[in-house]
C-alpha cells in the first residue's frame, strides 16, 4: 500500500501557493515572506507557504507532492530551492520521503490531533460557561409538544405489535418519500430506511460498504463526529480541501483524488456545510456526481443543514441525488436532529431499493430499529405542516444569532477572519495567526467553550481555526465575544494556561 492517500501537481500546488495573501507585513506566499525587513531565502519561503497550506488543510496530510523538477518549473525556480525547501520540511516533520514512492506531506511527531466534537456541557454549567461546543438550539416550542402529543394520539395501533421496524414506520417512511417528490425527486418508501439520527444513518452506509484500510475521500474540513465514526471503522480518510470564499466544492481536486486513490466511499456536505457553511452550486453537483460514476465511488451526500437556509435571496440548487437518476452513486442522509431539535434522534437513508435492502438486513447487527414514539412524532410534523412552521422559527433564531454573533467578532476580534455562511448553524473563523487549540484551551479557563480547528480535520490541520456555531444571540453573543478576545490575548502574549477546571468567570 502506497504511503500516500492523494497526489498535488505541480500546477495545483504553484496555484495555492500563489493565492496566500500577506497580512501584517508578512507574506505567507513563496514569494514573498518578510521578516524583520529582511527578505527569506526563496527555499525557507517555499517551505514556510506549503507548511501554511499544510496546517491550513488546504494541501491534506499524506498527500503526495510533486517531484523537485516538476515544480520548480512550475515555480519558475530552481531545483536547488525546491530540493533545500522539501529538506526543511522533512527536518520539521511536514515531510516524508522514501526512494521509489516520493515525497508526501505530514504532521510533525507529537502533535496534539484532537478529532472528536465536545460533548455538551450539562445544562448547570450553562450558569458559568457559555457553551459553543455544539451546534444545536434548543428545542421549538409549541411544536415539539405537539408533535409528542399527536404521536400519542397514534401509538395504541403500534403497542399492540411487536414494535420492531427495522426499515422504519410505513407511516413515516411513506411522508419521507412524499417530501423528496414534492421537492422534485420521485421518491418511493422502499428507497427510505429511517434511522436514529444521521450519524446511525452514515454508520449503517460504512458497515456495509467500507472494509478495514479501504479508502474514504472526505471534505477538509468536516463533521468532526463524522470523522471519528469513519476512523473506528477502520476507513482510511483522504481528505479533499473545501473551496475558499464559501466556494463548494474543488471539482479539479476531487477529480484527482477519485482517479488517484480510487475510494469506497466519500462523504460530502453540499448545502451549508459543517463548519464552513460552503453551499455548492448545482454544476458541481453534477460534476462530482458524474466523476463518482466515473471512479466507481459511492456518495454520501448529508442534507442535515439543508433546511437552515438563513437568508432569502439565497437559492438552493437540486439536490445531489437529482443528478443520479439511476440512483447507482448517491445515498442521500436526512436528520432531524439539525433542523428542528438535536433531542429528536431521527436520521434516514434515501437510496436504491436494493441498497435499503441491504441496510435493514445489515441492521440486524447494530441496533435493530429506531425508536416509534419519535418516528410517529416526526410523521406528525410533516404530514400536519407543523414541521414547515417549525423550520421557519429555526431559522429566524439562527439568523438572529448569526447576526449578533458576526457583530460581535467583528467588534472585539478584528484580526479574525471569515466570511458569513448564507445558512447552515457554523461560522469557521481564522484566528489572526494564533493556535485555535491554545485559544479553546484558554476560552474553556474563561468561560467559553469552542471547538479548535484541528478537530474538523485529518490528522492535525486547520490549527489555525476555531467554529463558532450560532447558538447563542444578543449579550450572550457579546459576552461569549469579550471571553473569546480575551483568550486570544492570553495565547498572543505567550502567558502559561494551567490546566484547571473551568472556573466562573463574571463580566
Amino acid at each position: 500500500m502506497s504511503p500516500w492517500t492523494s497526489a498535488v501537481g505541480a500546477p495545483q500546488l504553484a496555484r495555492l501557493l500563489g493565492s496566500q495573501h500577506t497580512r501584517d507585513g508578512v507574506a505567507a506566499g513563496a514569494a514573498a515572506s518578510l521578516t524583520g525587513g529582511r527578505r527569506l531565502p526563496a527555499y525557507r519561503s517555499l517551505a514556510d507557504g506549503v507548511r501554511l497550506l499544510i496546517l491550513e488543510g488546504r494541501v491534506p496530510v499524506a498527500a503526495r507532492l510533486p517531484a523537485e523538477r516538476e515544480l520548480a518549473t512550475a515555480l519558475a525556480v530552481s531545483r536547488t530551492t525546491v530540493a533545500a525547501a522539501y529538506e526543511a520540511l522533512r527536518g520539521e516533520g511536514f515531510l516524508e520521503s522514501r526512494r521509489g514512492a516520493g515525497s508526501w506531506t505530514a504532521m510533525p511527531a507529537g502533535s496534539p490531533l484532537p478529532t472528536r466534537g465536545l460533548d455538551p456541557l450539562p445544562p448547570e454549567a450553562a450558569a458559568s460557561v457559555i457553551d459553543l461546543g455544539c451546534a444545536a438550539l434548543p428545542a421549538p416550542e409549541p411544536w415539539l409538544t405537539r408533535a409528542m402529543h399527536g404521536a400519542l394520539d397514534e401509538l395504541p395501533p403500534y403497542a399492540r405489535t411487536h414494535g420492531d421496524y427495522p426499515a422504519g414506520l410505513p407511516a413515516l417512511r411513506q411522508a419521507l418519500a412524499d417530501r423528496y417528490t414534492a421537492n422534485g425527486i420521485p421518491t418511493m418508501p422502499e428507497q427510505i430506511m429511517v434511522t436514529t439520527g444521521a450519524m446511525g444513518a452514515v454508520a449503517a452506509a460504512c458497515r456495509l460498504m467500507v472494509r478495514p484500510g479501504e479508502r474514504v475521500a472526505v471534505e477538509s474540513p468536516s463533521y468532526a463526529n463524522i470523522l471519528q465514526l469513519m476512523r473506528e471503522a477502520g476507513a482510511r480518510l483522504v481528505p479533499v480541501a473545501v473551496a475558499d470564499q464559501l466556494g463548494g466544492w474543488d471539482i479539479p481536486a476531487w477529480r484527482q483524488v477519485l482517479s488517484a486513490a480510487a475510494p469506497r466511499l466519500a462523504y460530502v456536505i453540499a448545502d451549508f456545510h459543517n463548519p464552513t457553511g460552503a453551499l455548492a452550486t448545482e454544476e458541481q453537483r453534477r460534476q462530482l456526481v458524474d466523476a463518482a460514476r466515473a471512479a466507481g465511488t459511492i456518495l454520501i451526500a448529508d442534507e442535515t443543514m439543508t433546511e437552515l437556509r438563513l437568508d432569502d435571496e439565497v437559492t438552493l440548487p437540486r439536490p445531489v441525488c437529482a443528478f443520479d437518476p439511476g440512483g447507482s452513486t448517491v445515498i442521500t442522509v436526512g436528520s432531524a436532529s439539525k433542523s428542528f431539535w438535536a433531542g429528536l434522534r431521527i436520521g434516514w437513508v434515501r437510496a436504491a431499493p436494493d441498497v435499503i435492502r441491504s441496510l435493514v438486513a445489515a441492521r440486524a447487527y447494530a441496533d435493530l430499529g429506531t425508536p416509534v414514539i419519535e418516528q410517529l412524532a416526526v410523521a406528525w410534523l410533516l404530514n400536519t405542516g407543523g414541521w414547515e412552521e417549525a423550520i421557519e422559527v429555526r431559522r429566524a433564531l439562527a439568523r438572529g444569532n448569526r447576526d449578533a454573533l458576526v457583530d460581535a467578532v467583528r467588534r472585539h476580534l478584528p484580526d479574525w477572519e471569515f466570511t458569513v455562511p448564507h445558512g447552515g448553524l457554523t461560522l469557521w473563523a481564522r484566528t489572526g495567526g494564533l493556535s485555535g487549540s491554545r485559544i479553546a484551551e484558554a476560552g474553556a479557563r474563561l468561560g467559553v467553550r469552542v471547538p479548535s480547528g484541528p478537530r474538523f480535520g485529518v490528522d492535525g490541520a486547520f490549527e489555525g481555526y476555531v467554529r463558532l456555531p450560532f447558538t447563542v444571540g444578543g449579550a450572550v453573543a457579546e459576552k461569549a465575544a469579550t471571553r473569546l478576545a480575551a483568550a486570544a490575548d492570553l495565547v498572543a502574549s505567550g502567558a502559561t494556561i494551567e490546566a484547571e477546571s473551568p472556573r466562573t468567570y463574571v463580566a
